[in-house]
């Protein structure tokens, strides 16, 4: 069975990973308290969304590997710090730890398949700005 190309972003198993945890992330964070609102609250919903954004960003820049691996790094960093936030708002009992690890561990996919692909952006790339 062929696979049939790539044609979106959004079609990437690992935005649709990342666009779900965001999801997520925001409906959690809707319980934290108020005084988190302009700080905790905002930064892990800023760095979650920033992922899904960094991908989409990749996406259109894969012509030129190297902005296409820049961007990766990037939605990778974004990953990192979301799961600092998580720690940081389990530690402050805003968040619960089973929830919160459950969401670590989909962050920890994110980060392998974000690695695998800085590792090898050539399956990634267009056909006609491949490195030789």
């Amino acid at each position: 069975m062929t696979r049939k190309p790539v044609q979106s972003h959004r079609e990437l198993e690992v935005y649709q990973m990342a666009f779900d945890a965001t999801m997520q992330v925001f409906e959690l964070s809707k319980k934290f308290p108020g005084e988190e609102r302009y700080s905790l609250t905002d930064q892990i919903r800023r760095s979650s969304r920033a992922i899904c954004a960094n991908l989409a960003e990749a996406w259109r820049k894969r012509r030129y590997e190297g902005a296409f691996v820049l961007k990766l790094n990037d939605a990778e960093a974004e990953a990192a710090e979301t799961q600092t936030w998580l720690e940081l708002a389990v530690k402050c009992g805003y968040l619960d730890r089973t929830a919160a690890t459950e969401l670590y561990q989909d962050y920890d996919h994110i980060l392998g398949k974000l690695v695998t692909m800085i590792g090898n952006p050539s399956p990634w790339l267009m056909e006609a700005r491949r490195a030789s």
